[in-house]
């Protein structure tokens, strides 16, 4: 029998603590204040690969590292206008984390769809930081209603609107579900064992599905992330 929790609400001030972090819950709504940047695999590879210099204040002011795409417009005085931002899969992502995480120091991963469960035991866990993803999808305009201003944008210019790294002034941002905690755990790698232990017996007796797309299958051994 799945256990249910109650569900907990949490206040987080960015940069948080690591006494902040170590007591959240797997299964927790997170909303955030302060500062939250946007990396992803064009500022990962710029940095990373590239060895371009991140901004000098960004540890200082962050360690919540936010995978979106941003709907950014300027505002005619100078600024940026954020209507939403949405959150992309963050899984794509992996290859880069543990030296990103290792760079920036950074404590808080956001973003859609979680990472693979050996990523919260090998890079995550070890190195203090958690996983928060977006609840549910089409959440970009919800989440844009926190977003209180631009405190600054690097390499627009060069990569564009959704690779270029800002840095979002965020009140009540959110919500957020806590994916993973500290010992590794996953919300989305339990919930989906117990989902699996009982899916064949889901599809028992049906016909085979009619596939007509290149690569379609119906062996869910291969099937691809």
């Amino acid at each position: 029998m799945v256990e249910r929790r109650k569900l907990k609400k949490v206040s987080l001030n960015i940069p948080a603590s690591a006494e902040d972090i170590a007591a959240l819950e797997l299964g927790s709504i997170v909303f955030l204040s302060g500062v939250v940047y946007t990396a992803r695999e064009g500022v990962y590879k710029r940095v990373l690969e590239d060895r371009e210099q991140i901004p000098a204040n960004l540890t200082a002011v962050s360690n919540a590292n936010f995978h979106c795409s941003p709907a950014a417009a300027p505002d005619g005085k100078g600024g940026y206008r954020i209507g939403g931002v949405t959150a992309t899969a963050s899984f794509r992502f992996s290859k880069w984390m543990a030296d990103w995480l290792d760079l920036t120091g950074t404590k808080i991963v956001i973003g859609k769809g979680g990472m693979s469960a050996d990523d919260y035991k090998t890079v995550l866990a070890p190195r203090g930081a958690v996983y928060l993803t977006t609840v549910g999808y089409g959440t970009g305009a919800l989440l844009g209603r926190g977003v209180k201003g631009v405190r600054d944008v690097l390499w627009l210019d060069e990569m564009g609107i959704a690779q270029a790294m800002w840095q979002f002034e965020v009140e009540n941002f959110g919500p957020f579900l806590v994916d993973s905690d500290l010992e590794g755990n996953s919300l989305f790698a339990e919930q989906g064992e117990l989902v699996n232990q009982n899916i064949e017996k889901l599809y028992e007796g049906l016909k085979p599905p009619a596939l007509h797309r290149y690569g379609e299958t119906g062996d869910r051994k291969k099937e691809v992330i």
